[in-house]
């Protein structure tokens, strides 16, 4: 394995339209474009006035989402956090999340250990 890989992460495939979710944003996961074996990350982009299409929670995998730019509000079980450019989260893998950007859009680069998708749940209707 190479000693470091550089990656563009505007240059990672955009996930969401592949899943029905592009009129929401983008979602670019990098870990496989970095050759990363520990490390998950991607790069999420929400326009305008919009929430993510879906909550979601884990198992084991414990996330750091930071505000990259743009503001918004993160919903984390009954708990609502305004965002701002630069701000950090870290959310506990059982805690039920979910973006909603504000009316410049947002874009959060989120960070954590890797981990199978089966970790991942998804979760419906959280924020109506």
């Amino acid at each position: 394995m190479s000693r470091y890989t550089h990656v563009n992460l505007g240059e990672v495939e955009d996930q969401a339209p592949k899943f029905g979710y592009g009129e929401h944003g983008e979602a670019r996961f990098a870990r496989s474009a970095l050759g990363a074996a520990a490390t998950g990350l991607s790069l999420q982009r929400l326009r305008p006035g919009v929430r993510q299409a879906f909550a979601h929670r884990h198992q084991d995998a414990e996330e750091v989402y930071v505000v990259l730019s743009g503001s918004g509000r993160i919903r984390i079980d009954d708990e609502i956090v305004e965002l701002r450019a630069l701000d950090a989260v870290r959310i506990a893998p059982e805690c039920t999340r979910q973006l909603e950007a504000g009316p410049d859009g947002l874009e959060v680069l989120a960070v954590g250990a890797a981990h199978e998708m089966s970790d991942a749940e998804l979760v419906r209707e959280f924020w109506t």
